[in-house]
């Protein structure tokens, strides 16, 4: 069908090709269309079937020659795409759709000439990654870290009971109140009020950040609270403003934290006979934690520095595709819908433009990291053996303290079990990386900063 092809590529991953169909195969298949449409339409005056060509085709006019246009450019690049000799490279990604950079005219006495662009799967050609210099930050578990957690085991082991009647609001009690912004005359922002809010006094974990302002106050008890909030708080809605905001205490709870003895340990899991036991557990989840963290970050400025001697040019489609992702998994996060999402970014005088500008930075370096370990996996040769899945899946029940046939059923699904070799093939580079570079001593670093990202 298709007597000649060009190929151009261009900048940022996009092809640019022109094709040309043979006049024959132009004329065959706007006559086969017309033969369609005769059989098939009913016009006024005809059974349906008996109408003549030619009345069918001056009854359509354009409208036919313009369906024939578009079945002969897509049998056109049908049969280009999938024909052996075209360059794999030049095939078009999965999510990007040709599009035609102008629309050509159908002469059915001529060959049919027609141009399309759409994006490929970028060339990647993996920078230096041999001999890398990085630096890990020496880290120890302290006591205070294991005083941390057992603090933490403490509080979700807590009894939070009612305080007495009378009783004043005080620094770690859990507390209730109905709150609304007030305007200038005192008179609640519609929109602003909320009922029943419930946070621990100490923690922050209110918008206002109105924790100091409702310490001493009881039950009952309405308060109004002007608060002036810096230019870099943490909510845009909120920074640089002087809010008034009416509080009223409708419960006041306090936590009775457990004592730290053997019941307690016995208590967070019958494994544990004494607190030794549970104090144990701990300190081999920190450092555990810490030998995960430390190798995340190793493999972060790994590739971070693979990255500078590395040219990937992203196509315009595939960076897309990632932004809408994030933007869909943002809404699922708040428990919202993407309306919802707009309206709540739109508050706060953005668009959604706004975010993805915003956003496009970390996600070209975050799909370029992932193309460098793909790219990798398949230059190394890395496999995922049957019997690395089967010891991977045994570490898994393990761990999760369930049978390894429980484990089994759950990748029972073929797909499921690609995802686990890819993960294993993943880890084994990471291996060979961290291997192959040169790791320095970094400065000395706390474990909760460096959990935190604090680096």
């Amino acid at each position: 069908m298709v007597v000649s092809k060009e190929i151009k590529r261009k900048e940022h991953s996009q092809v640019q090709l022109t094709a040309t169909v043979s006049s024959a195969d132009v004329r065959k298949e706007y006559d086969d269309l017309l033969a369609y449409y005769a059989k098939n339409i009913q016009l006024p005056g005809f059974r349906k079937g008996k109408a003549p060509k030619d009345i069918v085709e001056r009854k359509l006019g354009e409208g036919l020659k313009a369906d024939a246009l578009g079945r002969i450019l897509e049998k056109a690049l049908g049969d280009l795409f999938q024909a052996e000799d075209f360059p794999a490279q030049d095939k078009p990604i999965a999510y990007a759709h040709p599009e035609l950079v102008e629309e050509p005219v159908l002469d059915l006495q001529k060959d049919l000439t027609f141009t399309v662009t759409y994006d490929v799967f970028p060339q990647v050609n993996v920078g230096t990654w041999k001999g890398v210099e990085i630096e890990s930050p020496v880290v120890e578990i302290t006591d205070e870290d294991l005083q941390n957690e057992l603090k933490q085991l403490q509080e979700r082991n807590a009894i939070v009971m009612d305080k007495n009647e009378g009783a004043a609001v005080a620094k770690n009690d859990v507390v209730t109140i109905d709150y609304a912004e007030l305007d200038g005359n005192n008179e609640k922002i519609k929109g602003s009020e909320r009922q029943d809010f419930v946070f621990t006094v100490g923690t922050g974990a209110n918008i206002y950040k109105i924790d100091d302002e409702i310490v001493g106050m009881k039950k009952g008890e309405t308060k109004i609270i002007t608060k002036s909030f810096p230019a870099d708080f943490e909510y845009p809605e909120l920074a640089g403003q002087t809010k008034t905001i009416l509080v009223t205490v409708t419960a006041i709870k306090e936590k009775k934290l457990p004592d730290l003895d053997d019941d307690f340990a016995q208590d967070v899991n019958e494994k544990f006979k004494t607190l030794a036991d549970l104090k144990a557990d701990i300190k081999k989840n920190l450092e555990k934690n810490l030998e995960q963290r430390l190798r995340e970050l190793k493999v972060n400025d790994i590739l971070e520095k693979v990255l500078t001697t590395t040219q990937i040019d992203l196509p315009e489609s595939m960076i897309r595709l990632e932004l809408e992702s994030r933007w869909r998994n943002l809404a699922r996060r708040f428990n919202t819908s993407e309306e919802q999402l707009l309206s709540i970014i739109q508050s706060m005088g953005k668009t959604y433009e706004d975010m993805l500008s915003e956003w496009r930075p970390d996600v070209e370096k975050a799909l370029k990291s992932r193309l460098i370990v793909d790219t990798l996996i398949k230059d190394l040769g890395i496999t995922a053996t049957d019997e690395e899945l089967e010891a991977e899946m045994q570490s898994m029940a393990e761990g999760m303290n369930t049978s390894i046939e429980e484990v089994k059923k759950y990748y029972e699904n073929e797909q499921m079990k690609e995802y686990l070799r890819e993960d294993i093939k993943e880890r084994k580079l990471f291996d060979t990386l961290i291997a192959e570079a040169k790791v320095k001593k970094g400065k000395k670093q706390k474990y909760l900063d460096l959990i935190g990202n604090n680096r």
